[in-house]
């Protein structure tokens, strides 16, 4: 495997070059929140060879601990669980993909992350470059050895909703039309939470759904960041999934590490005593 560990961003000429390579572990991540079957058909029609397939509803999500939104953070237990079944040990350099420029693989990479992982980078620009790049497919299911993974969640990572107001940033990471309240197609309430400000996850990507240079990224995010130090700035989304693109864009730029709001809209909107802000 050489020496060189992959902790943001791989592309597909080095991925080719690591498919028999016993130390890479190679994890689809295709799903479409309007059909949540369709990543699975996806997966088992095509896909990287060695792949194997995980979830966002059911792997990369779990029964609700600290929050109640539509994706809830699983337990440490449960992702140190679904991690061995995908073949994952703490020697493994896992590429994380799917067809949404990394929106939904995102998730896998923060939870990897989390529990201690680091060896675990975004296939830049994934499914539809590997395509594009004239790459041979597999077809069906496949399945990897169980492994001993093993690792530490960071609890001070995630937030929960009664420590949201004591962020001094809070980043929504949705579409500008979301945050304004102007549309809401997934949750019962339109709108965002007070005080937050909004850099859409779309924002650290280039027309092809690749991430922009370093350089760029950089400059973007630190716009946003202002004096606010990254560590105390909270990220969020609709359900914990596209605020982890940011938090990759961040580590990707040298950044740091943000902190997530796991719960997200969907959770914040799910009581109605809290409080709703609309427009810019």
């Amino acid at each position: 495997m050489g020496s060189r560990q992959f902790k943001t961003l791989v592309d597909v000429d080095t991925l080719a070059r690591h498919l028999d390579d016993p130390h890479w572990v190679i994890v689809d991540c295709r799903f479409d929140l309007a059909d949540t079957g369709a990543g699975r058909r996806a997966y088992q029609d095509a896909h990287i060879p060695g792949a194997v397939y995980a979830d966002l509803d059911h792997d990369l999500s779990g029964p609700p601990l600290s929050d109640h939104g539509r994706h809830p953070m699983p337990s440490p237990a449960a992702l140190i669980d679904t991690f061995r079944r995908l073949g994952i040990t703490s020697a493994s350099q896992v590429v994380a993909y799917d067809d949404a420029a990394g929106a939904i693989a995102a998730r896998l990479w923060w939870l990897l992350r989390y529990l201690g992982h680091t060896r675990v980078a975004l296939l830049d620009g994934g499914w539809q470059v590997w395509r594009e790049s004239g790459l041979t497919s597999a077809g069906g299911v496949e399945n990897c050895a169980a492994a001993d993974f093993h690792g530490q969640p960071r609890a001070r990572w995630l937030v929960t909703a009664t420590e949201v107001d004591q962020a001094p940033l809070l980043i929504d990471a949705r579409a500008p039309e979301r945050f304004r309240g102007e549309i809401e197609p997934l949750d019962p309430v339109a709108g965002h939470i007070p005080g937050a400000v909004n850099y859409s996850y779309a924002l650290n990507l280039d027309r092809d759904g690749c991430f922009l240079p370093r350089t760029e990224l950089r400059a973007r995010l630190l716009d946003v960041l202002g004096d606010t130090p990254v560590e105390e700035t909270v990220f969020y989304c609709g359900s914990g999934v596209t605020a982890c693109h940011n938090l990759l864009a961040l580590a990707h730029a040298d950044l740091g590490a943000g902190r997530l709001y796991a719960g997200s809209w969907s959770d914040w909107c799910g009581d109605r005593s809290r409080p709703v802000a609309r427009g810019t």
